[in-house]
């Protein structure tokens, strides 16, 4: 008995006709690409990226960065450095300096730079000073920070760490001279007095803004005390 399919996919046999049938099947010949062959697209890749499955195939590429300089690796700009000096050195609003970008733009570098200039010419054979002096930057400048935040000012560590630090080069500049005049007390004391007055006038000039109000004088008196603390270190007095 034989039955005929009505869709015309497939046929019936008996036995007796199978016997006589014979033939192979033939399998399509894939090859897996891993992204040697760009120029062609094989029943593999096709198959597993319609399914999702394509980033299995995705290689990565390495790219080899270019070394960058080492200034640029340390986050340090020379010229940013230089023009932060300058506004340090100037505080007078008549030059036209931008000097908020000492304050607004803080660094690292520039600042520890010149402490450890300062400290250099502070030793006269005395090492532990330069160590003593950098404790004191870093102590001093967390004083004045919680001094100005409980105060109601709007600044953080690190700014205040950058504008103590530079305005130490007032007192670098006037090293110099009292090492030429140092055996003349008048001269001597007048150029320490003007020395202190620049260094925190420059950093009270930064750091203490409007929103302090009348109590302006509550922060830039710990700073002058500060700076004339720097200059005993570098005196011996």
């Amino acid at each position: 008995m034989q039955f005929s399919p009505t869709n015309g996919d497939f046929t019936f046999v008996s036995s007796t006709e199978a016997e006589e049938l014979s033939g192979t099947i033939s399998a399509p010949d894939i090859k897996l690409n891993m992204g040697t062959d760009s120029g062609k697209d094989p029943y593999a890749t096709t198959f597993l990226r319609q399914r999702g499955y394509g980033w299995l195939l995705e290689v990565e590429e390495d790219d080899s960065e270019e070394s960058k300089p080492l200034l640029e690796e340390l986050d340090i700009d020379l010229k940013d450095i230089y023009y932060k000096i300058r506004c340090v050195l100037m505080p007078m609003p008549s030059l036209g300096y931008n000097r908020q970008v000492v304050r607004d733009n803080p660094d690292f570098w520039g600042p520890l730079a010149v402490v450890l200039l300062f400290s250099m010419i502070s030793i006269y054979g005395q090492f532990k000073v330069m160590s003593w002096i950098i404790t004191i930057w870093i102590f001093g400048s967390l004083t004045i920070f919680l001094l100005a935040r409980v105060l109601g000012g709007e600044v953080s560590f690190g700014q205040v760490l950058g504008v103590i630090g530079y305005s130490l080069l007032p007192l670098i500049v006037i090293a110099p001279l009292l090492f030429v005049i140092g055996g003349f007390e008048v001269v001597s004391t007048l150029i320490k007095l003007f020395g202190v007055f620049w260094a925190a006038y420059s950093a009270a000039s930064l750091l203490v803004g409007d929103e302090f109000k009348t109590k302006k004088p509550l922060l830039i008196y710990p700073i002058f005390l500060l700076y004339i603390y720097f200059l005993s270190l570098y005196t011996g007095v």
